[in-house]
């Protein structure tokens, strides 16, 4: 099974890739939040330069519906040494949609079509492709794969989800199902893996499933790799042995947040972007501790990093770790 690590904007960029790659069970494929505009900017060209992502094997990912600022973007990438590029047509933000873009390049399949076309007719590298499988019912998504099942993606990454859905509700797995039996192309499984046994779930009922990305369920449990490594043969052996060494999972975890902490001490300005960026983190990181909502709280509330780490401190020295 290859693992794959979700691109969260805001969230998951090299500072924390490289904490999680070094403290945690490393991802086969770590997918870059999304390029936006026809040129990178010094933001996006820092997340993804070559000397912030060693050992690791990025995918970078464009967020456009216009084919000439996809390959502007894509030829400077390859400058870069990157050959393959993800595209996002998965994107539910409203901000996003009403552009036409993520998401909302499902709205229309002609359209989807002709970029596609147009892109692939002027790139040489590599394209992959996540994307969900409707704006507004799932019925729209044996036409939308028709549409992808004409070009040779790199591989297609389904959260299977229309866009109205957002986040919400159980992903639709018929529609996955669909895919499985008619795609032609490689295919990675993506939301709502949580837990070991929501991966068991998903390979029992997609036997030939040998790819799954992780997105929300990760970041609020970074051991989840690891408990997912052990389903299988050898399932209550590893998870109880990852069970039984919860101190030293505890220590793993507070040095892996004070290295995405100092990492983003270093190249941000002042206490505030800091703590906006750990803050963010904490809305999911939180679920990993017991009674863990008092210490969120002064969490969100602290302005000045000496009194965040103090809290931080509080709670893993005062709660546990929750990992089931």
């Amino acid at each position: 099974m290859k693992y794959y690590m979700a691109p969260m904007e805001g969230l998951t960029g090299y500072v924390y890739r490289n904490a999680y790659h070094k403290f945690f069970s490393p991802m086969d494929r770590y997918f870059a939040p999304f390029i936006a505009n026809k040129k990178m900017s010094s933001r996006e060209r820092n997340d993804i330069l070559p000397d912030h992502n060693q050992g690791l094997c990025l995918i970078p990912q464009i967020l456009t519906n216009r084919s000439a600022d996809f390959l502007a973007v894509a030829k400077e990438l390859k400058n870069y040494g990157y050959d393959i590029i993800n595209l996002n047509v998965g994107c539910p933000s409203g901000t996003v949609v009403a552009k036409g873009r993520g998401a909302g390049l499902l709205e229309d399949p002609e359209t989807l079509d002709r970029f596609l076309y147009e892109i692939f007719a002027a790139y040489d590298g590599r394209i992959s492709v996540k994307t969900r499988i409707g704006m507004e019912d799932e019925d729209e998504w044996q036409e939308i794969l028709a549409v992808y099942e004409k070009y040779p993606l790199e591989e297609l990454i389904i959260h299977p989800r229309v866009r109205r859905d957002f986040y919400k509700g159980k992903p639709r797995l018929d529609a996955f199902s669909y895919a499985v039996k008619e795609s032609g192309h490689r295919l990675c499984y993506n939301g709502d893996i949580c837990s070991a046994e929501d991966l068991q779930n998903v390979t029992e009922d997609f036997p030939k499933l040998d790819c799954v990305m992780f997105g929300r369920g990760l970041l609020s449990n970074p051991f989840l790799t690891e408990m997912c490594q052990a389903v299988g043969n050898a399932e209550k052996q590893a998870g109880n042995a990852v069970r039984d060494h919860m101190q030293e999972n505890k220590e793993r975890l507070y040095a892996f947040h004070q290295e995405i902490l100092q990492n983003y001490m270093q190249i941000m300005s002042g206490d505030r972007n800091t703590l906006f960026r750990m803050k963010e983190l904490w809305f999911y990181l939180g679920a990993s501790f017991t009674n863990s909502d008092k210490y969120l709280k002064k969490i969100k509330k602290a302005e000045r990093i000496a009194l965040y780490q103090s809290v931080v401190d509080a709670l893993f020295r005062e709660q546990e770790l929750l990992i089931e």
